[in-house]
Parts: structure tokens; C-alpha cells; sequence
């Protein structure tokens, strides 16, 4: 097998790190989510550069980049477009929103209302947008990288279930080791402005698809399969969960964990690999009973439990 997918995530690193410095885990994840062609949900403090992330991945991606800023009084129209009339043709003609992009960045999306939030329901899924009984489609490499604050609650509206899991990949940011947040202090002033301005290199061309060919050679046995479906009826039955794993998150572990492999340079899956995302792709999609929550359970804490509990097989 080649070392297209290893060579994607080198390059999306070398690029990233000439905006930001210890994000190679996060790199790591838009890495699986990019190759997958899924959508990634970042949560984090503010001010630990979610947004630049985000764009720095834009600009690696190539196509066009939108940003919303999701605010209580942002609209569906606002993203999907809307109909304008034309007096000089006397018709109705679309006028396509954000949404109509290759990579859109929803920044605080738990800040848009609930209706708002359900218009991106069905482009997440089906990469297209329904308005005024039409239908249009969205790019073919359509991809939403969202930012939320988990610990603010003032003026923000929690993601429904539908559209958590709609994301492939959660990724916590975390706050930068020591050394490298005095790196960052160091780039001070005019310096760091400018590097935030530097053109980054796009990857080149018939490179993401080599990288998904990759993927699609390496092999999963039908333990693994199972193993993954194991740990589907593990969130299931548990006790603190009140709203276990989808078939869409089983679909989605699986194809984390073949995308895992290829990018250490592997044509199979083992169950390192499935463990290695597991808390990525499940995290996010369960629903706590109230008894766990005042018990202080994380559904973190409760992937890692599973983790441990469900038996691997040899």
C-alpha cells in the first residue's frame, strides 16, 4: 500500500504549524475527518485558537472557505441563500449563502438558535439544501468544522442530538504545555500578525484522493467489525446512558479506525486503532441520564469505562 494518507497528514501538519504550535493531536483528527469526508466539532476555552485552526485547515484544504458567526438572531437564509427578485428579468433568482462552500466554519454554533441550528441538519447529511421547494447541492468536498464553548451556558443553546451526531469527530482543545505557550509569547506583536496573513500551501492535487484510495485497501476483519458493534451495544446497555451510539457512529468508528491505520502506514486494523478514535467519534453522541450527570460522570470518563469493560478480541 502507498504512503499517500501518511504523506496528507505530514503536509496538513508542516502547513498548520506555521500558524499555530502544539496542535499535533488536533492535526491529527482533521487528518481522519478530512480523509473520511466528515465533520468536526471543536470544544474548547475561548482564546485557544479554535478559529485560527480552523482556518489554517481552510487554507490547507484549498477551495473556498465561508465563515459564520452564530448569534441569537442568525437566520436559516442566513447560511442556506434566499430567493431575490429581479426586476429587470421580473423572476426570483437564488442567491447561494455560506453554506455553498468547500470548507464552512460555523464559529460558536451553540450561540445560533435551534431553528437555525436544524437548517444545517440536512446539508451535514446529504450535502445539500432544500429552499422554497428546491433543491440545491452543496460542494462536492462540502465540509463543517464547528466551535463550541462546553462551559458557557449564558445566551447558548445546546446542540440537539441529531446534530451531534452528524459530526464524525469532537475534539477537545486543550491549553497549551508550558513550553510551548512561552513559544507563543516570544512571536509577540507584528510577527505573529503576519504569520497569521502567510499564504499556506494546498495539498496537492490528486493527493486527498490518493489518500482516501489508501483507506479503502485497508483491511478490517469481522472480529473488529464486531468488536465495534460490541462497544455500539456497550453505550446501549449502559446503565448512565440514556441515548447510546447510532449505527451512523458505528459506520463512523469504523472508517476512524480503518483511516487510524492507513495513517501509521498499516494495510489492517487492529483494536489499537478502534481505541485510538473511539473516544473522538463517541464521546460527543451520548446522552448521560440525569443520575450520572449529579454523579459528576463525563461521557469521556464513560468511553474510557467501555474501553475497558468490552473484551477485545485476539
Amino acid at each position: 500500500m502507498s504512503n499517500d494518507a501518511v504523506a496528507l497528514e505530514m503536509h496538513l501538519r508542516e502547513q498548520v504549524g506555521r500558524w499555530l504550535t502544539g496542535m499535533e493531536t488536533i492535526v491529527h483528527g482533521l487528518a481522519i475527518a478530512h480523509i473520511g469526508r466528515g465533520h468536526v466539532l471543536l470544544e474548547g476555552a475561548p482564546g485557544l485558537g479554535k478559529t485560527r485552526l480552523s482556518k489554517a485547515f481552510a487554507g490547507v484544504v484549498g477551495g473556498s472557505f465561508k465563515r459564520i458567526q452564530g448569534t441569537a438572531d442568525l437566520m436559516p437564509s442566513d447560511m442556506t441563500g434566499v430567493h431575490v427578485f429581479q426586476a429587470g428579468s421580473g423572476t426570483f433568482e437564488f442567491q447561494p449563502g455560506p453554506l455553498f462552500a468547500d470548507v464552512v466554519l460555523v464559529d460558536e454554533i451553540n450561540r445560533a438558535g435551534p431553528k437555525t441550528q436544524s437548517a444545517l441538519l440536512e446539508a451535514m447529511e446529504e450535502r445539500q439544501v432544500s429552499i422554497d421547494r428546491e433543491t440545491f447541492a452543496l460542494a462536492e468536498e462540502f465540509l463543517v468544522i464547528a466551535t463550541q464553548n462546553p462551559r458557557e451556558f449564558e445566551g447558548t443553546f445546546p446542540l440537539p442530538e441529531s446534530q451531534l451526531d452528524r459530526f464524525a469527530l469532537c475534539l477537545q482543545v486543550p491549553y497549551l504545555p508550558r513550553a510551548e505557550e512561552l513559544a507563543v509569547l516570544r512571536e509577540l506583536g507584528a510577527s505573529a500578525v503576519a504569520q497569521e496573513g502567510e499564504a499556506l500551501q494546498a495539498f496537492p492535487e490528486g493527493l486527498v484522493s490518493a489518500a482516501r484510495q489508501d483507506v479503502e485497501q485497508v483491511h478490517m476483519s469481522e472480529e473488529l467489525l464486531g468488536y465495534v458493534l460490541d462497544l455500539a451495544a456497550a453505550t446501549r446497555d449502559s446503565a448512565s446512558v440514556s441515548i447510546g451510539l447510532s449505527i451512523r457512529g458505528a459506520l463512523t468508528l469504523a472508517r476512524c479506525a480503518r483511516t487510524e491505520a492507513a495513517l501509521r502506514g498499516a494495510d489492517f486494523v487492529i483494536p489499537d486503532d478502534v481505541q485510538a478514535v473511539a473516544s473522538w467519534v463517541l464521546a460527543h453522541r451520548l446522552v448521560l441520564t440525569a443520575e450520572a450527570a449529579i454523579e459528576g460522570v463525563t461521557a469521556t470518563d464513560l468511553v474510557a469505562r467501555l474501553l475497558d469493560d468490552v473484551a477485545v478480541p485476539k
